[in-house]
């Protein structure tokens, strides 16, 4: 507040958007408020003693921690250690964005440094730096992407629905969690189902306790797992009842079952349990990183994850989560990369967190963009939430960047919908878990979100999960309920993924299904190695990412012209008389009409049929005690032109010019082109009021009285991108009937009837 009182109106404004609904922290490294540079963060350092680590990163072996035992035992290869720990950080830095040192090289590098050194490397590097270099060090060649599939209520139908809709969609990956822990067997049998209609080979998960979601893989339900949480400080660790063994084992056991697992972590979870140690967000995040290698998992979900909101607050955050991402590749993990909690209000900041990931693209973009609503998202919201997933999508086509969706129509989605509604329908009446009712199955279909569904009570569907648990029902006796009830598709998907399991090639890192053909870093491995090099969507995935809904094209703007056409016939008419001769009356003012005007034209953007648009010109002239002539011009579509030719026909040397998209100009007889006497340019916000005394001005300036301009309201809206693409196709359609050689046609503009 300035002295006085006083405040900037604009700060008033700047209060009312969302950005200042964030938090934002001070940097306070002795409080774990430092993203890259922490209070207690030690220097890089290693000695080795007979092949043994005796000192890593300043702590020596008898002082060690539970993580420092760890990854000093399992994940340094004293093989390679001593080579790369005496690098300089910056000459590995540079190494991992240049594209002659091979990823390999990079990658035989990284399992001989410590956390420190790995954090102290990457955070050498710019942000446009960490992006380049994730573009080069990510395992798999081929992007991919998951998807959140939750609702409000746990109900079976939609999210049977919901995963359909994300399949349809591309997501290679969808995961579940419940509202309600003891949902969780009938969200996964549902999921399940969903996942197997209309492709094969999309994985699934069911986010619970780690026990029990261990239990509903062994059931066949899911084919993988990622929430086993993995933290950087021993007091986390201790606090969850595990430790990095307990976190091994569970990963083997996974394995042992066929199931494709990932670790959890991200940078802020020690922040937010209070067990930071005074160490920075990347320090933290680096420990977490190397002990997920250490213990031989295929992967891991990075990138904030839940604490995504607090990092985004340090400054820096934001940046220090896409380096925490470049560690993950460059020590050989698949990378889901984070953007699945909404880490901002604002849209801005959240469309500039995923570009980096969407551009060099990544294993899987999200670790969950929310396929449905915000408000059914028992994650928390996405980054990306049904409501924004077509920005996605556009996203995409805007960088020709393959962000693993494809847009869907709107009746394919109706049909996934329903027969997934169907199926999973089917299933729990021959199962006998439930019978649902054709309203249900309905409301399902159609419904946006489960505000809009009248289905299952909580009741029922928490009975029906239980039972399923008790009865030990399994994916094969889902698989022979739907081949029971006709739906041999959707059983011979489901059991292809089983299948899958007992071959266990999905284990490989960084590794989905695609056309029943597995994808891993293993046989489809990342080789970008410069321009030309890596990944490249080809002609037909381009085309199949730029159909996106409401595309504009010539025909598309003719056809809705069209339609408007009957209805001006009915207004006016346009009879030509010859070519048009210079009047001599020095109240006439001329309004040069453009080629399409009423032709194959007939409304401005602005929504105005044009037989209004002269009406209410011609009112301003005649009311001004002006004439109106109206002439039409071949010879040219620009405006100022337009306006130009019409004075140097108009007796009184006043013209007007005027498109048929609504741009309007009034001119004077022997003035440059372009130095017009008043521009109404902004057609879309422009009212037949405006157009009124655009006429009537034409007068004052005849007459040489005082005038006072028009100034239309909102000329930003005018400029609009939703106007632009619409813009260039109508002024195409214009210069399409221009013809250099033509002379100004003389018009008897005939009102047919009252206008709208």
């Amino acid at each position: 507040m300035t002295k006085g009182g006083n405040r900037w109106r604009r700060f008033d404004e700047w209060d009312a958007r969302p950005l200042r609904l964030d938090n934002f922290a001070v940097e306070d490294p002795a409080n774990g408020f430092s993203a890259m540079a922490g209070a207690a963060d030690p220097a890089p350092s290693l000695t080795l003693e007979a092949g043994k680590v005796a000192v890593m990163d300043g702590t020596t072996e008898a002082d060690f921690d539970l993580i420092d035992a760890f990854i000093a035992r399992y994940h340094l290869d004293p093989a390679v250690a001593e080579e790369a720990m005496a690098m300089p950080s910056e000459t590995v830095a540079r190494m991992l964005v240049d594209v002659n040192v091979p990823r390999t090289d990079l990658v035989r590098l990284a399992h001989g440094m410590t956390p420190a050194k790995l954090a102290h490397v990457v955070a050498q590097l710019s942000a446009i730096e960490l992006a380049f270099a994730f573009a080069k060090m990510r395992p798999r060649k081929t992007p991919g992407n998951q998807g959140h599939v939750t609702n409000a209520k746990d109900d079976p139908l939609q999210l049977a629905a919901d995963a359909a809709t994300a399949v349809a969609l591309g997501f290679d990956e969808i995961e579940t969690t419940m509202r309600v822990a003891r949902n969780a067997w009938s969200n996964a049998l549902a999921c399940a189902v969903g996942a197997a209609v209309g492709r094969a080979g999309t994985l699934f998960q069911c986010a619970s306790e780690e026990a029990e979601e261990l239990k509903i893989g062994m059931a066949g339900f899911t084919s993988y797992a990622e929430t086993v949480s993995v933290y950087g400080t021993e007091r986390a660790f201790i606090d969850g009842d595990d430790t990095p063994w307990s976190k091994a084992f569970l990963a083997a056991a996974y394995a042992s079952r066929g199931i494709k697992m990932r670790c959890t972590s991200g940078a802020a979870s020690e922040l937010l349990m209070g067990f930071h140690e005074a160490k920075s967000l990347l320090y933290l995040e680096a420990r977490c990183l190397c002990l997920q290698r250490a213990m031989g998992v295929q992967g891991t979900q990075n990138g904030g994850i839940d604490g995504a909101p607090l990092a985004a607050s340090i400054p820096g955050g934001v940046k220090s989560m896409m380096a925490e991402n470049l560690l993950a590749v460059w020590l050989d993990l698949e990378c889901a990369t984070g953007n699945d909690a909404r880490h901002s209000e604002s849209e801005i900041r959240v469309g500039a967190k995923i570009l980096p990931f969407l551009i060099a693209g990544s294993d899987l973009v999200c670790s969950g963009m929310g396929t449905i609503k915000a408000y059914d998202n028992s994650f928390n919201p996405s980054s990306f939430n049904g409501e924004e997933l077509e920005d996605y999508l556009v996203l995409q086509r805007d960088f020709a960047a393959d962000g693993g969706l494809r847009p869907v129509g709107e009746s394919e989605i109706i049909d996934v919908r329903s027969r997934a509604v169907e199926a999973l329908s089917a299933v729990l009446d021959e199962l006998g878990l439930a019978t649902p009712t054709a309203e249900m199955k309905e409301s399902v279909i159609v419904a946006s979100g489960s505000d809009e569904t009248r289905t299952l009570s909580a009741g029922e569907v928490g009975r029906l999960s239980e039972a399923i648990e008790k009865r030990g029902i399994t994916a094969l006796d889902v698989v022979e309920a739907l081949a029971k009830r006709g739906f041999a598709a959707e059983a011979t998907n489901l059991l292809d993924l089983l299948k899958h399991r007992v071959s266990g090639d999905y284990l490989q890192t960084a590794a989905v299904i695609r056309d029943g053909r597995i994808l891993s870093a293993v046989n489809d491995p990342n080789d970008y190695a410069g321009p030309g090099t890596g990944y490249r969507p080809t002609p037909e995935r381009l085309a199949e990412i730029d159909a996106i809904r409401d595309v504009l094209d010539r025909e598309t703007v003719l056809a809705e012209e069209g339609r408007y056409r009957k209805d001006e016939l009915h207004r006016i008419g346009y009879l030509p008389k010859g070519e048009a001769e210079r009047g001599t009356d020095p109240r006439e003012v001329v309004v040069g009409l453009s080629p399409a005007f009423g032709l194959k034209l007939f409304r401005t953007l602005a929504g105005h049929p044009l037989s209004a648009v002269l009406r209410a010109i011609a009112a301003g002239i005649e009311g001004a005690g002006g004439t109106a002539r109206f002439v039409r011009l071949r010879h040219t579509a620009d405006t100022s032109f337009l306006g130009l030719s019409a004075a140097n026909l108009a007796g009184s040397g006043i013209g007007i010019g005027l498109q048929a998209k609504g741009t309007a100009v009034i001119h004077g007889k022997g003035r440059m082109p372009h130095h017009n006497l008043e521009l109404f340019s902004n057609a879309p916000v422009t009212s037949l009021d405006h157009y009124r005394t655009l006429g009537r001005n034409a007068v004052g300036y005849a007459r040489s009285e005082p005038v006072e301009p028009v100034l239309v309201p909102n000329p930003g809206l005018a400029l609009g991108a939703r106007f632009h693409a619409r813009v260039a196709l109508i002024f195409a359609i214009e210069t399409e009937l221009t013809d250099a050689e033509a002379r100004p046609e003389a018009l008897d503009v005939q009102w047919r009837e009252a206008g709208p």
